[in-house]
């Protein structure tokens, strides 16, 4: 297994986290996050390796976001109902998002921070 990046290849900040792999020579296998929405079973791996609350995988700032009005709902959401949610379409997960061989997953892109988890 190499590690995953999922990623929507016309985001800039996408494409600035490519290139920093790349960069940092580490190998891993992308997946278009459009194409291949992911599963409700891998949302809920992630959130529990991850230990981050599911809120945390939304992308807060997408227009699927907006339009649903999700910045009020999720809390009144179960976390089945945001799982589901989150796997019906890829573009309401929070990218990039990195999942990598020793089981840590980050959604969004920070060097230092996946510097880290890359080490591991």
């Amino acid at each position: 297994m190499s590690n995953l990046f999922i990623e929507y290849p016309k985001c800039t900040t996408c494409r600035k986290a490519r290139k920093w792999l790349e960069e940092q020579g580490a190998e891993f296998t992308d997946r278009h996050i459009a194409e291949q929405a992911p599963t409700a079973e891998e949302i809920r791996a992630w959130a529990a390796s991850s230990g981050l609350p599911l809120k945390k995988f939304f992308n807060t700032c997408g227009m699927k976001y907006r339009e649903l009005g999700l910045s009020t709902k999720l809390a009144s959401m179960s976390d089945e109902e945001q799982v589901a949610l989150l796997a019906s379409d890829g573009m309401l997960v929070k990218r990039p998002l990195l999942v990598t061989e020793s089981g840590c997953v980050i959604p969004g892109f920070k060097a230092e921070t996946w510097q880290k988890a890359l080490s591991k």
